[in-house]
This record gives structure tokens, sequence and C-alpha cells, in this order.
């Protein structure tokens, strides 16, 4: 039954919003756990290959845990939780990628984007624009609805000069500028995540559930 409540949170954090006290605490959660990235890395986005990523998520959490045991609370709940190697790996199809772009973002949590590093470069010399593959890659990001409109944000912050040439070359526009006209270009593209607030990618585990976990994990060994 723990199981099932932990993993219903997770998989709809929607339910958070039917407690503003567990919404405050795992927006403070969150904020917490990306200022602990940003300590160990120096920033809030990676960019690495995949089996690289996954040796530093290891170590991000395995850091994360360490504080964790100054924390009774946290450590019941990391008792009750998921490995070091569980919480570092990565999704299947982001392995045989170049690239990945380990983002923790302060609203959206930490996300992962495949081939980041070729868009990264695309906007670092735009001149890559005449390369087709490099464009249809920005195309693909830009249309695909599960690509957050924070990480076209992320490239654009990153090379803030070099957008509007790239974007130019992409869209066959030559008077688009990002400042003008980039923020009607994702809301046109990326419909779906302008409908709903941004919810946490954490979820605060309280002490009794945390108890239940350690329970149900000494009873399936």
């Amino acid at each position: 039954m723990a199981q099932v409540t932990a993993q219903t949170l997770a998989v709809n954090p929607q339910l958070l919003l039917r407690n503003p006290e567990m919404l405050r605490r795992a927006w403070e959660m969150q904020a917490e756990a990306r200022a602990d990235f940003v300590e160990l890395f120096g920033t809030d986005l990676l960019v690495l290959e995949p089996r690289e990523a996954q040796i530093q998520l290891r170590e991000y959490y395995r850091h994360r845990q360490e504080e964790a045991l100054d924390d009774e609370a946290a450590a019941q709940a990391r008792n009750g939780g998921p490995s070091l190697d569980e919480l570092s790996s990565l999704p299947e199809e982001l392995l045989d990628t170049e690239t990945v772009a380990v983002i923790y973002d302060l609203d959206e949590g930490i996300c992962y984007y495949a081939n980041f590093g070729h868009l990264d470069a695309l906007f670092a010399e735009p001149a890559l624009a005449r390369d087709r593959i490099h464009l249809a890659q920005l195309r693909e990001y830009l249309n695909d609805d599960s690509v957050s409109p924070m990480v076209i944000r992320r490239l654009v912050q990153r090379h803030p000069e070099n957008a509007d040439p790239v974007f130019r070359a992409l869209l066959r526009k030559p008077a688009f500028t990002w400042e003008r006209d980039g923020e009607e270009l994702l809301r046109r593209r990326k419909k779906s995540h302008y409908r709903h607030k941004p919810l946490p990618s954490v979820t605060p585990v309280g002490a009794r559930l945390a108890e239940l976990l350690r329970g149900e994990r000494r009873h399936s060994r």
C-alpha cells in the first residue's frame, strides 16, 4: 500500500494540489536539491556523454544521501527509496546518443535531453545552420511536444547573440528576432506546456509513509 501511495504521487503530482502544505514542502525540497546540484557541479546544466552523465548523477545522489544522514526524516525516506543505481540510471533511449543534457531547472526539476551538445554547438557557431542535420535537430526539438520550452530558452540564454541568425535560418524568416518573436514562437509550437502551471518533480514523504516503505522493503528481502 505504501509503495502504491508513493508511486501514485510520483506519477500524478497534480495530487499535490489537494494539499497546499505538501505542495509548499515539495517546492522547498526541489529548490534544496537543485541548490545541492549547483553547489556540486557549479552549474545547473551539464552536457556529457551518457555514461559520464550516469557517473556524475550517481555522485550527485550519493552526495545527497550523505547530507540526508543529518536529517532524520530525509534519512527515513531515503531508506525506503530507490538505490543509487536506480537514481542515476538514464532512460534506455538516451544511452546511445552522443551527448545528454542534464538540467536541474528551478521550476521543472531534473530533466534529460538527448544530443543537446549538437544544438549547443549550433548556437555557439551559427554557420553550422548550413548543415541540414543541425537544423533538423533543432526543428525536432521545436516541434516535439515532449521537449519543454525551457530547453529552447536555455540554448538562447547560453548564446544570446546567436539566436537570431539560427532561427532565421531555421524558419526562413530574415526579419525574425528572438527578443520580439521568440516567446510567441514557443507558445505556438509548445501549446500544451502553457496550459498548466509547473509542479515540483519531487514528492515529500511523511514520516508515517517512510516507516511503511521501510517495513515493506524489509519484508521483500
